[in-house]
C-alpha cells in the first residue's frame, strides 16, 4: 500500500490521544510542559515543504508517550498534519521500518510530501536518549536471574519518570528530529 493510502486510513492525533488507555496523562504532561525552541526559520522551511506525518505508535509505549508531544509541537509550528497508525494492527507498514532490521520499535515518524513520497523517517528514539537507556538496561541482571522481573519493572518506572520530566530528553528528541529533517529537505 502506498504511504498516501496509509495516511488516509490513519486516525487523527486528537482521536488517538482521546482514546488512549495507558499513557494519556503522561503524554499530556509532556505536551503541556515541553517548550519548543524558537526556530521560526526552520518552521517556515518545513511549512514550505507541505509535509504530512504518519506516526506508527501504540499507547502503551513509553517512547511514544514522550516523543509524540514533541512531534505535535513541531507539527503545529510548521502546519504539518499528523495521523497515527497503530503498530500492532498494521504490521505490513511497521515491518518496512524495523529498527536495526529486526525490531518493531516505536514510535516511527514517516514524513511524506504532498505526492505521498517519503521524505525521511525518524524513530524510535533520539541517539542521546538511546545511550542513556542502554546504560540503564546494562545494569539489569540477566533475564534468567530471579531478580530480573523486579529490576525490569523498576527500570520501566524510572524511564517513565524520566520521559515525563526530563527536559534534556525532550530537547535531545526535538534536536534529533530536526537534524533528520534538515538532512533531507
Amino acid at each position: 500500500m502506498a504511504l498516501d493510502q496509509w495516511f488516509s486510513q490513519a486516525i487523527a492525533a486528537e482521536t488517538y490521544i482521546e482514546e488512549m488507555q495507558k499513557h494519556k496523562e503522561n503524554l499530556q504532561k509532556v505536551y503541556d510542559v515541553f517548550e519548543i525552541p524558537d526556530d521560526e526559520s526552520f518552521f517556515l522551511e518545513l511549512e514550505n515543504q507541505n509535509l504530512r506525518v504518519i506516526a506508527i505508535t501504540e499507547d502503551w509505549c513509553g517512547d511514544a508517550m514522550m516523543n509524540i508531544p514533541i512531534l505535535l509541537h513541531l507539527a503545529e509550528k510548521s502546519h504539518m498534519p499528523v495521523k497515527m497508525i497503530l503498530r500492532d494492527s498494521n504490521l505490513e507498514l511497521m515491518d518496512q521500518y524495523l529498527t536495526n532490521g529486526k525490531s518493531r520499535s516505536i514510535p516511527i515518524f514517516i514524513f511524506i510530501d504532498e505526492n505521498g513520497r517519503e521524505v525521511t523517517h525518524w524513530g524510535p528514539r533520539a541517539e542521546a536518549v538511546e545511550q542513556e537507556v542502554a546504560e540503564m538496561k546494562n545494569q539489569l541482571p540477566d533475564k534468567g536471574h530471579p531478580q530480573y522481573e523486579e529490576a525490569f519493572h523498576s527500570l520501566i518506572a524510572k524511564l517513565t519518570e524520566r520521559f515525563t520530566s526530563d527536559a534534556d530528553f525532550w530537547n535531545a528528541t526535538y534536536d534529533s528530529i530536526k537534524t533528520q529533517l534538515k538532512k533531507n529537505l
